[in-house]
């Protein structure tokens, strides 16, 4: 597969990665054994970068990872995790103690002595803009706690924000078939800038897969039920803020568009990596069929022109109008 470089880490990982908040079961119910084998499956099939948080289950995706790294000593896998959300989200609490604290928690649930790369977990945004956060952060990387640091962000004034400040390695953001507008100007400005981009959310929460009907239902503890509307966190993490229904029809018309050999989760993955700018998109995997069609994505031939402006017209007539001006 495919690598790309994160210059500020100095290192290159896959393409396309791998997003553990499904093994933490926040997704519905996921077996510890399951758990392992998409690791397994992930790295290989060329996986080289596993993506995390220290919310995702309570610490348990940072802990089935760290399951992994010790049964595969030497595997090169890049591990990027999360912090920041588990305090009230208010700016006052983004300080070195809590980082600390924060990043200790991490380091001993991945088992690791320093992390590669730790990112604020969509903090409110006047965090964005605080000497002291990237004093802090800093800070962090001075004391061998950190290789590296970025931001994961709601929206794209956040990310330009984040991509000014110099110690800045990468950013997380949604982009996908279904939310284009981060290629105006954050990848722009990242790649001017040598930031790395990671691709979240790229299946608009399975939506993309072209999978799931109107009458689709899922567990009442998997997001797609709990937060459709916003009800516990950023309403643009679940289905990328796509009314569910439009969601529906829109990928049935984008599964029309896969290319023969691709599956349309695949051709969306594709159209990411695509991207100028993009360094790793991370879909999740519930299982080992799912971690190997995504790894497969990596390796698929560029999509042609007329796929590319097709996949742009869907979105500008049928998504546009409920994502472009929210985030």
């Amino acid at each position: 597969m495919e690598s790309r470089e994160f210059s500020k880490l100095g290192r290159s990982v896959s393409v396309v990665g791998l997003g553990t908040w499904q093994l933490g079961a926040d997704w519905g119910d996921v077996e510890e054994k399951d758990a392992h084998a998409v690791l397994e499956a992930a790295a290989d099939s060329g996986v080289t970068f596993f993506d995390t948080a220290d919310v995702y289950g309570d610490g348990r995706s940072e802990q089935t990872i760290a399951a992994f790294l010790r049964a595969h000593p030497g595997s090169g896998i890049t591990v990027a995790t999360k912090m920041g959300r588990r305090a009230d989200q208010l700016p006052e609490n983004y300080v070195l103690d809590n980082f600390r604290a924060w990043n200790d928690r991490s380091r001993r649930n991945l088992g690791v002595d320093r992390l590669d790369l730790v990112q604020l977990h969509c903090p409110p945004t006047p965090v964005y803009s605080s000497d002291e956060v990237y004093d802090a952060l800093d800070t962090l990387v001075a004391e061998d706690r950190v290789a590296g640091y970025g931001v994961s962000v709601e929206t794209c004034a956040e990310a330009l924000t984040a991509i000014a400040r110099p110690g800045i390695a990468s950013v997380q953001i949604i982009l996908n078939p279904f939310r284009m507008k981060p290629l105006a100007e954050v990848l722009p400005a990242a790649r001017a800038a040598g930031v790395g981009i990671i691709a979240r959310v790229p299946l608009a929460s399975g939506l993309l897969s072209g999978k799931y009907t109107e009458d689709t239902t899922f567990a009442a503890n998997d997001h797609r039920t709990f937060n459709r509307h916003g009800e516990a966190f950023d309403q643009g993490e679940t289905f990328a803020g796509v009314d569910f229904a439009t969601g529906v029809a829109a990928a049935r018309e984008f599964a029309a568009l896969a290319p023969e050999g691709a599956t349309p989760a695949q051709t969306a993955l594709r159209w990411i990596v695509q991207q100028p700018g993009v360094t790793t998109v991370i879909p999740g995997a519930r299982n080992t069929e799912q971690a190997r069609a995504n790894s497969a994505a990596g390796e698929l031939p560029p999509l042609a022109e007329d796929k590319l402006a097709a996949i742009r017209d869907l979105y500008e007539r049928e998504i546009a109008p409920q994502v472009a001006d929210r985030w």
